[in-house]
């Protein structure tokens, strides 16, 4: 099975977080038991979708959601 770690290392290379992986994260969080090394990771991911350099389909898809509003 995938840790979490390993999904955000997947994440981090490609610089793109989609939607299937950010629900499977989710998921993992809430059901797994995980490590400190899982949780630096997915704190480390989170900093880095804040700062953008990873990008998140999420928010790509509810940008675009809000534009076409308009």
């Amino acid at each position: 099975m995938t840790c979490i770690r390993d999904l955000v290392q997947d994440v981090m290379s490609s610089g793109y977080l989609s939607l299937h992986t950010e629900n499977t994260l989710r998921q993992m969080l809430q059901t797994t038991h995980y490590g400190s090394e899982d949780i630096h990771a997915f704190a480390n991911l989170q900093l880095a979708a804040m700062s953008g350099k990873v990008k998140q389909e999420s928010r790509e898809l509810y940008k675009l959601a809000i534009m076409q509003r308009f």
